[in-house]
C-alpha cells in the first residue's frame, strides 16, 4: 500500500471518529510503528491532523478539509445517493463524512423527513425545508448520538431507506461500525428501513470495525467511488443487490 493510500485511510478514520491510536493503525494498515509515525508527521505537517501521545486527533477547530480527490469522491457519492431519494420520503442518515455529504447535497432538494443520530447531519439540514428527527442519546467524539435512548428511538421508527456510512467493509465481517455503541444504533436504523443503501468510499474496503452492522448480502445498494479495487468490486457485485460506482 502506498503512503498516499495509507494517509487517505488515516484521514478518513480521524474525520469519522475524531481521533486514531497508533497501535490500532499499525494493526489496521499492517505496517510498522515507524511507518505510521511518518504518515502522521506528514499529515500533521499539512495541518490535517494533530499529533498527540499515542496517536492523532482532529486539529484545533474541528474537521479538516478533505484533500481535493477525497472531496470529489464524497461529492460524487452524495450525488448518486440523493438521486435515490424521492420527494416526501422518510429516510435515515447515519453519522460520518459521507452521510454529511449526502445531507449537503440534500439541503436544496424537495422536502423529506430525515432521521439521524448525527449532530453534523442535523446541523447541515437545520433551517432547510426538511423535517429533521434527531435521535437522543450520549454524544460520541465523532458527533454521533448513541446509547439506549438513541437505540429505543430508532427502534420505533419506519423509514423508506437508510443511508449507512460504513466505517469498514470486508466479505467476512460485512459492513462494520467503529464502536459498539454506534453499531447498536446503526443496527436499529437498518432494521427500521425498507431499503439499505450503504455509502462506502474505496478507503473503507478492507477495514474491519469492532462490530458488524449488516452483512454484504443485506445491502440493496452500495455506492462507492472510482478508486474501488478489483477484488472489492467483484465482491460487492456478487453480494450486494446493486453496486453504483460514482464518478
Amino acid at each position: 500500500m502506498l503512503a498516499r493510500q495509507r494517509q487517505e485511510i488515516i484521514l478518513d478514520l480521524v474525520r469519522r471518529d475524531g481521533g486514531v491510536r497508533l497501535r490500532d493503525l499499525m494493526r489496521r494498515l499492517g505496517v510498522s510503528d515507524m511507518t505510521v509515525r511518518r504518515d502522521l508527521e506528514d499529515l500533521a505537517g499539512q495541518g490535517l491532523v494533530e499529533k498527540v501521545h499515542g496517536g492523532a486527533t482532529l486539529p484545533a477547530g474541528g474537521v479538516p478539509a478533505a484533500p481535493a480527490a477525497g472531496a470529489s469522491a464524497v461529492a460524487a457519492i452524495a450525488r448518486q445517493a440523493v438521486a435515490l431519494v424521492e420527494p416526501g420520503a422518510a429516510i435515515a442518515l447515519s453519522n460520518g463524512a459521507l452521510a454529511a455529504g449526502v445531507a449537503e447535497a440534500l439541503a436544496d432538494r424537495p422536502a423529506t423527513t430525515v432521521v439521524t443520530n448525527s449532530l453534523r447531519v442535523a446541523g447541515i439540514l437545520h433551517g432547510t425545508r426538511h423535517t429533521v428527527v434527531l435521535l437522543g442519546g450520549v454524544r460520541e467524539a465523532s458527533g454521533a448520538l448513541v446509547g439506549p435512548v438513541a437505540e429505543a428511538a430508532a427502534g420505533g421508527l419506519n423509514v423508506d431507506a437508510v443511508f449507512l456510512d460504513a466505517h469498514g467493509v470486508t466479505v467476512r465481517a460485512g459492513f462494520t461500525a467503529g464502536s459498539l455503541a454506534a453499531a447498536g444504533v446503526e443496527r436499529r436504523l437498518v432494521a427500521s428501513a425498507r431499503r439499505l443503501v450503504v455509502l462506502a468510499g474505496h478507503t473503507r474496503w478492507g477495514v474491519t470495525g469492532i462490530a458488524t452492522v449488516a452483512a454484504l448480502d443485506d445491502a440493496d445498494v452500495v455506492i462507492t467511488d472510482e478508486g474501488v479495487a478489483d477484488d472489492a468490486y467483484v465482491a460487492l457485485t456478487d453480494h450486494a443487490g446493486r453496486l453504483i460506482v460514482a464518478s
